[in-house]
């Protein structure tokens, strides 16, 4: 269906103020910016802003929708025969092809990320948001599998990839903000990924068994010692 006009300004407002926001607190931090500052710049009033975005944290996680909805849109789409996890690996190995910024893996994350660690706000925002994203993917399996509303299954299954990309992007962001350089921590993180969706895919059911005891190491075979009488 075609955008209409009335839709197309609406958008290209929202994003004009999204974008002077991230501007505004990417140089100034977000604690020390306000709603009324961003709307002075970008030429708007504080209730055109509040229309758009209900809160403060909403101007900074902008694109929070797509975030929380990305794994359930990904195996929405996934193809014949591909499993769930499978289609997740697919997407996640395309965006670091192309260095787009859906699972937080680009060239620019690390000021994104020092910004919300300086904010408590923004920290229990984006815990929220990872939230979300979980939940959603979990209510998206229940319906791709026709799950029986009891079935714990893939409220698991959604914890278990979650955890996965969390995990993978908060590995390029600890390196990122360090320093390295970011093909570099690509390359490595692609070797992580694929042992992180073989995990998924084929379980860790076997990981980090205690090798059985021997028989010497049960005390079997082995002669007590004894006193003897004096």
């Amino acid at each position: 269906m075609e955008e209409g006009l009335r839709e197309r300004k609406k958008r290209e407002t929202r994003q004009r103020i999204a974008d002077v926001a991230m501007g505004l607190f990417l140089q100034r931090g977000f604690d020390n910016v306000t709603v009324a500052e961003v709307a002075r710049t970008a030429d708007v009033s504080v209730n055109t802003v509040f229309n758009y975005f209900p809160t403060k944290e909403d101007l900074f996680l902008d694109r929070s929708e797509e975030v929380e909805s990305l794994p359930g849109t990904v195996i929405k789409g996934r193809r014949p025969g591909e499993t769930a996890v499978q289609a997740l690996r697919r997407d996640f190995f395309d965006s670091l092809d192309t260095g787009d910024w859906r699972y937080g893996i680009h060239e620019g994350a690390a000021e994104f990320a020092l910004r919300v660690r300086e904010s408590q706000a923004l920290v229990a925002r984006v815990t929220v948001l990872d939230a979300h994203r979980e939940e959603r993917f979990a209510q998206a399996l229940a319906e791709a599998t026709d799950a029986d509303p009891d079935d714990l299954t893939p409220w698991l299954v959604a914890a278990e990839v979650n955890a996965v990309l969390r995990t993978l992007t908060r590995r390029f962001l600890m390196r990122l903000m360090a320093g390295e350089e970011p093909r570099r921590i690509v390359e490595d993180l692609r070797l992580d990924a694929e042992l992180a969706f073989d995990l998924l895919e084929n379980g860790v059911g076997d990981y980090a068994r205690l090798p059985a005891e021997t028989g010497e190491e049960r005390g079997e075979g082995v002669a007590s010692p004894r006193r003897t009488r004096a």
